[in-house]
């Protein structure tokens, strides 16, 4: 193993009824008055949002509420849940959704403890995070991982730009995380949860740093349990035990684990910002459809790294083929047709901004590379003339 350091203080309440505990988690963390977050109607159809404020009441936390949380979580309505925390003195943002409920819960925190600062410099990086709030999760969609993670995406929806930021201020206090809670969610929105885990554990797995058997193992065991039972949840999200193992796959695909001793920094999650700030493509959506393209064009420009591509069509989806450059494209090929089964897209054609002409994808290279002033990716650094051709080969 590589030198490494790993992190991860959020306590996790797992299994049927777990919102049953919330009270406990809040004593704990000393909090009084809470900030709940949430999405859009189905925190309410469900009767989700009230048993927690009836919890609430029960408990005599005092509380104020902010919905209408989007995918590709918006600036403008974090900025406003700031507002509300700060009238509420909020000691907790408690989140109730997934990826873009939680990242948003995390903007606010750091907004209230800190408001002399706009959130959105923290993601321009114009100012440092030195503190910030609590924040706890009651996680309905196994997916983005955020529950542990020390990751956070916003789009300034005014001017069409997304930006990750990552501390580990950033990393919840305690998650609930009940596979029950996502027994209702619709079929897509659940297979684009198993693509972002499976795309957690890629970003890390595919690394320049050799030497970390341990860490690889463990992706590849947490890759293989999300695609044995993808097509489960996806077919029935109320079973139970599918979705127990795609919920906990999510955590540890994304608080860090099976990156352990590698290079920081992801490829293609940077690459699909483009297409959502743009065209508010949903982010799995657009990952699915990169991929294997930006997998392709790694092997034909680094033929060493077919190796790696090899090996993960070996012991990942099970491929006896011994020639390496034929079992690397192999695996890359099994990863998509997986996708492909799941309903998701895996080309620019598929998704609602249709195929690009010329300009377009320029347009699409620039807002990666910050019109060629930045580099992305670990295994291979890719300029604007490398994003380009990776967004024309999945332009069809």
């Amino acid at each position: 193993m590589q030198a490494f350091e790993y992190y991860v203080p959020t306590r996790i309440v797992f299994g049927r009824d777990g919102i049953l505990k919330l009270p406990a988690q809040l004593a704990l963390c000393g909090a009084s008055r809470v900030l709940v977050v949430y999405g859009g109607h189905s925190a309410k159809k469900s009767g989700l949002l009230d048993n927690v404020l009836g919890i609430l009441d029960a408990v005599n936390v005092k509380y104020d509420t902010l919905g209408g949380v989007q995918p590709n979580p918006h600036l403008g309505l974090a900025r406003e849940g700031v507002k509300k925390a700060i009238a509420l003195d909020a000691q907790l943002i408690l989140a109730i959704g997934g990826g873009s409920v939680i990242d948003t819960a995390k903007a606010i925190a750091h907004g209230k403890a800190n408001p002399e600062t706009d959130i959105w410099d923290f993601w321009l990086g114009k100012a440092k995070l030195t503190k910030t709030t609590p924040v706890g999760v009651i996680l309905t969609i196994p997916a983005s991982g955020s529950e542990t993670s020390d990751s956070a995406v916003l789009t300034d929806e005014t001017v069409l730009q997304k930006r990750g930021l990552n501390t580990d201020f950033n990393r919840p206090v305690f998650a609930i995380m009940d596979p029950a809670l996502a027994a209702t969610l619709p079929a897509h929105q659940v297979a684009c949860g198993v693509t972002d885990i499976m795309m957690h554990t890629l970003e890390r797995y595919f690394n320049p740093i050799l030497g970390n058997e341990t860490t690889m193992q463990l992706a590849e065991a947490v890759l293989r349990v999300t695609i044995a039972n993808g097509p489960a949840v996806c077919r029935n999200p109320g079973n139970y035990d599918a979705m127990s193992e795609i919920m906990w796959c999510g955590s540890l695909s994304h608080n860090g684990l099976t990156g352990l001793g590698g290079a920081k920094g992801f490829s293609v999650h940077p690459i699909s910002f483009a297409l959502s700030e743009k065209f508010d493509i949903t982010h799995a959506d657009a990952l699915s459809v990169l991929w294997p393209s930006w997998a392709r064009y790694v092997c034909k420009v680094n033929p060493a790294s077919e190796a790696l591509f090899a090996r993960f069509a070996r012991n990942v989806w099970d491929i006896p083929e011994p020639d390496i450059h034929k079992a690397a494209f192999a695996g890359i090929n099994a990863a998509e047709s997986y996708w492909k089964s799941l309903g998701m897209p895996i080309s620019i054609g598929e998704l609602s901004c249709g195929v690009q002409d010329a300009e377009g994808i320029e347009d699409l290279a620039a807002r990666v590379s910050y019109h060629g002033t930045r580099r992305v990716g670990t295994i291979v650094s890719l300029d604007h003339d490398a994003l380009r051709e990776i967004f024309a080969m999945a332009n069809h």
